[in-house]
């Protein structure tokens, strides 16, 4: 009984070293084996691993490609126009032996603070090269490349590897962007005069042609309608011509009627003539004017 007393915690103590030796490392991760912060060990492969109880320990890092975002950084390129710019990096550890001996144990957190400085500075470097234009134009993805190349070398060093870098947001600083809205606004309003001033002057050109070609209609229609009663009026006058000269008497009767027509309308009444006058014959007799 003493004896069995006396074993079952050597068993119990066994049972527990046993599992504390061993670790399982995940397909998604690196693992490390350290001895008194000494890199003893490294685990790559998926599967059990084992390392010695309470003397050692094991520290795991992600293997998958991980993000970093670049917060917004104000540069300054060739023609002086400031931008803002935002990027972000895809990266991941290549050697995390070299990676635990750079960060200590600092780990990720250390690590993505220093890439944060590399990142920075390459994208200063790049940028600050060329000019505004070329940042927005289609060399953007050239300068992406040149920033990620830069960015590769100087990660080694940590035993990260920089897969890939790209540029977000490219902007004006605030106050740029809103002296640039102005001016731009200004310009729109100036083009938008210019657009009504030319609407107005061809306005106005349309007008004075319409005038003008209304003027010369209502002449010329007025020319032909006096030639056409001089037309008329020649022709009146021949009608009535060889008539008189038919019928003297009956020419004499039609022109004293018309003029009794012409004197006796409305305000006309009043007339002042001697009693034998030759206006009235026709209105004495009813055969004809009295012979002389």
């Amino acid at each position: 009984m003493r004896k069995t007393t006396f074993l079952l915690p050597l068993l119990v103590l066994a049972i527990v070293a046993g599992l504390s030796a061993v670790f399982i490392v995940d397909e998604r991760e690196k693992a490390l084996v350290l001895q008194f912060g000494r890199v003893v060990a490294v685990k790559e492969e998926p599967g059990l691993a084992f390392k010695i109880p309470l003397i050692q320990e094991v520290v795991t890092y992600d293997d998958r490609i991980l993000s970093r975002e670049v917060g917004p950084l104000e540069i300054t390129p060739l023609d002086d126009r400031r931008l803002v710019v935002d990027a972000f990096a895809r990266y991941r550890i290549a050697n995390i032996r070299q990676f635990r001996q750079a960060v200590g144990a600092g780990g990720i957190a250390v690590a993505e603070n220093r890439l944060d400085s590399i990142l920075r500075a390459e994208i200063r470097e790049v940028l600050g090269s060329v000019s505004s234009n070329d940042i927005l134009s289609s060399d953007r993805a050239a300068l992406m490349l040149r920033i990620r190349n830069g960015a590769i070398l100087q990660a080694r060093s940590l035993g990260l590897e920089v897969i890939d870098v790209r540029l977000k947001r490219t902007d004006l600083p605030q106050a740029n962007l809103e002296a640039t809205f102005a001016r731009m606004r200004a310009e729109r309003e100036r083009e938008a005069a210019d657009e009504i001033a030319r609407g107005k002057e061809a306005a106005q050109r349309v007008r004075a042609q319409a005038d003008r070609t209304q003027v010369e209609l209502v002449s010329e229609a007025e020319r032909e309608a006096e030639i056409i009663r001089g037309q008329a009026d020649a022709r009146r006058n021949a009608i009535f011509a060889e008539a008189y000269g038919k019928d003297i008497a009956f020419f004499e009767f039609y022109r004293t009627l018309a003029a009794y027509r012409a004197s006796m309308l409305e305000g006309n009444s009043s007339m002042v003539l001697s009693p034998d006058s030759e206006f009235f014959n026709y209105l004495k007799s009813s055969t004809g004017p009295a012979a002389n």
